[in-house]
């Protein structure tokens, strides 16, 4: 349990997302660093008002590079694009000061962890059963992490996190070019979380009285892939893309994009909104995507 608030939080990948989780932590009197593998990142965030560090988590020769001083770090940088083990996070839990380390930990992991569940409503209890390269990357974040909270006597968090939408971060550029979608009785359940109610989610979990648990983020109210590119179209006011089946879409559409269309699944969020006390500001879709045109 929490025994004091946390006033120092390292935010890892502190990007679309790390970015509004800063700004709700500087609210809340924390200090807050940003870590970003970029200069122009590090602009980015300086010009924010936070506090940012150069991390690049690909580099052989980052062990030189400590990290201490921190009550808490949420964790958000992807893995490395190809294989089964997340090297990045290998590579930061390296870094990580042993004798003094942070007292809580929360990283955004994927739901592309639970793989395939033929479209069943799913809770935390549900197995892990990743499909793709993906999913595998992440669940072996997962892994890693809290086994090396265990070990350090740190407390841990695990977010699952489904699709994230929000301002900026819509399928417009998709939806301008009409490339194909599958038709609707062929798409997938899909889950979804706004970008704003992803981050007070964050924060919930950093300053949580529970500690050591998995939750599953979403908004609670799935829909099928389809179903979600025709709305965020008629949203935007642009033409709904055109409807294939999936023999064409095996031929027409990324390997990347194929990838999601064999996992299905609908995520409770039960937990999520019961044990860390969260209101969603967004949820569900119709809600969520006015936020995004606002004028």
């Amino acid at each position: 349990m929490q025994d004091k608030p946390y006033k120092t939080v390292l935010i890892v990948g502190c990007g679309y997302i790390g970015r509004r989780v800063a700004a709700l932590l500087q609210a809340a009197a924390c200090r807050v660093t940003g870590c970003v593998r970029s200069e122009a990142s590090r602009v980015v965030l300086e010009g924010a008002g936070i506090h940012a560090r150069l991390l690049d988590l690909d580099q052989p020769d980052i062990e030189g590079d400590g990290v201490s001083g921190y009550d808490a770090v949420l964790y958000c940088a992807p893995p490395q694009p190809e294989g089964d083990r997340d090297l990045r996070m290998q590579a930061f839990l390296r870094l990580l000061d042993t004798q003094a380390p942070p007292r809580r930990m929360v990283y955004i992991s994927t739901s592309a962890v639970y793989g395939d569940c033929q479209g069943a409503w799913i809770t935390e209890a549900q197995a892990v059963n990743p499909a793709t390269a993906r999913g595998r990357r992440r669940l072996d974040a997962e892994q890693q992490l809290s086994s090396w909270c265990g070990t350090h006597g740190v407390h841990w968090m695990l977010l699952r996190v489904p699709g994230i939408y929000g301002p900026g971060k819509l399928p417009l550029a998709r939806l301008r070019k009409g490339t194909p979608v599958l038709a609707e009785a062929d798409s997938p359940y899909t889950n979804r979380i706004h970008a704003d109610d992803l981050a007070a989610i964050c924060v919930a979990a950093l300053f949580s009285p529970h500690a050591n648990e998995i939750y599953n983020v979403s908004d609670g109210h799935p829909s099928n892939m389809t179903d979600y590119f025709f709305r965020v179209a008629d949203a935007a006011g642009l033409p709904r893309p055109p409807a294939i089946d999936r023999a064409e879409a095996g031929r027409v559409l990324t390997q990347g994009m194929l990838s999601f269309l064999n996992d299905s699944r609908r995520m409770r969020n039960d937990k999520l909104l019961n044990e860390l006390d969260v209101s969603l500001d967004y949820p569900d879709l119709d809600t969520g995507l006015k936020s995004c045109f606002r004028d």
